[in-house]
């Protein structure tokens, strides 16, 4: 993966600083019975509001049922003192100058040791000053070069992107053919995706007969980039970004006649979509992540019952691996001996997988790797027969 340029480091350092001058909205505070004098302070930035404020909201749901769990049982423990757990969330719009700024605002004002933002964007603008004011960036971003930038106070929370390569273009080349539309966000996230799969999916025998990319932030009719796309008669389109837009594409799509399949980003979730898209009927033949609600972990059917409980709503992959990520920091920092020493923290994050309650292991993390990402398993899932199947 390419490496950041020493020109695109200075122009997000020069927009964080320049955006903390203003310091928007008040944050959200929710601690979960957190109280007294002991009380470590999480921060989130993350989208709140706009096309991808449900995504960030998911995100945020899965750090705050974790923050909950944690304060409910009376804290945790490190070196014989009793501490719980304030989480306090700002709205980054999705633009990473906004998410620079609120972290600065986060550290200044409530000493956070760990800051979760849910894109890579706002990841790569932390990363410009995250070790020298010495937090810890709780990366909800499958972008690689987050991690492969050598940034020693970053942890990738969910699975490197690259590894869906491979069975999303078998599966779509096998069900649908060959020939590919692309049509994915237009954030950097979306470039990189884009720039990792087209040139595998030619390798395999196949035609990109289409290139665009859509800006969430600021199209909501995507009738003509759709329509130019489907007059190149492609097979199937690669599509993905939050999932309510990404749903409408695919809807979209369909209402002008498209009879292929669908290669999702796993940003986007199938089970998200199926609401926007009206079923799972129009998603036919789409290949991406397995929803949490089907994985067959011994912890999911209690998890999501809890969540279903708390939120209304079933749990996407998004809350699922931020709730995991939220433990085992605290399973780190009891390993660690500390609260706020972000590097003894970030060393301790193998011991931090490793002590996860059993009920806690909704998903399968094993270790963390030499960069800082978790290292779990692939889960993909298709829509087949108006239902998700796993694909194995």
């Amino acid at each position: 993966m390419k490496k950041l340029t020493a020109s695109f480091v200075l122009l997000l350092l020069i927009m964080t600083v320049l955006a903390g001058c203003n310091k928007g909205d008040s944050p959200a505070s929710s601690n979960g019975n957190g109280k007294g004098e002991n009380v470590v302070n999480i921060g989130f930035s993350g989208p709140l509001s706009g096309a991808a404020a449900l995504y960030g909201k998911r995100t945020l749901n899965g750090v705050e049922m974790a923050v909950k769990e944690i304060n409910d049982a009376g804290g945790f423990e490190v070196k014989g003192k009793k501490y719980t757990l304030n989480l306090v969330s700002l709205d980054d719009k999705y633009l990473p100058n906004e998410t620079g700024a609120n972290a600065k605002r986060l550290v200044q004002e409530y000493d956070t040791p760990i800051i979760f933002t849910p894109h890579s964007g706002g990841v790569l603008a932390l990363q410009v000053f995250n070790e020298q004011e010495k937090f810890i960036i709780g990366a909800y971003t499958s972008e690689p070069a987050v991690t492969e930038s050598g940034n020693s106070l970053t942890v990738r929370i969910p699975p490197n992107y690259e590894g869906y390569i491979e069975p999303f273009t078998s599966y779509a080349m096998e069900h649908s053919g060959k020939k590919m539309a692309a049509l994915p966000t237009s954030s950097q996230y979306g470039k990189d995706w884009t720039e990792a799969i087209l040139p595998y999916w030619e390798k395999q025998g196949g035609k990109v007969v289409y290139k665009s990319s859509i800006d969430f932030a600021k199209e909501t009719d995507f009738f003509t980039i759709v329509t130019n796309a489907l007059k190149k008669d492609p097979d199937v389109l690669f599509i993905g970004g939050a999932s309510e837009p990404t749903a409408k594409v695919a809807k979209q799509a369909r209402e002008l006649g498209f009879k292929g399949g669908f290669i999702i980003m796993d940003q986007a979730k199938l089970d998200q979509m199926k609401p926007i898209s009206g079923s799972y009927e129009t998603l036919e033949g789409s290949i991406g992540v397995l929803p949490l609600i089907d994985s067959d972990e011994e912890a999911v059917p209690a998890f999501v019952k809890n969540y279903q409980k708390q939120y209304k709503e079933d749990p996407s992959s998004e809350v699922g691996l931020n709730y995991i990520a939220m433990h085992a920091f605290v399973e780190a920092m009891k390993a660690a001996g500390s609260v706020d020493d972000a590097q003894a923290i970030r060393e301790h994050m193998q011991d931090g997988l490793a002590n996860l309650a059993p009920e806690q292991k909704i998903y399968d993390i094993p270790s963390i790797d030499e960069h800082g990402g978790f290292a779990s398993t692939i889960v993909v899932g298709a829509v087949e027969g108006g239902k998700v199947v796993p694909i194995r």
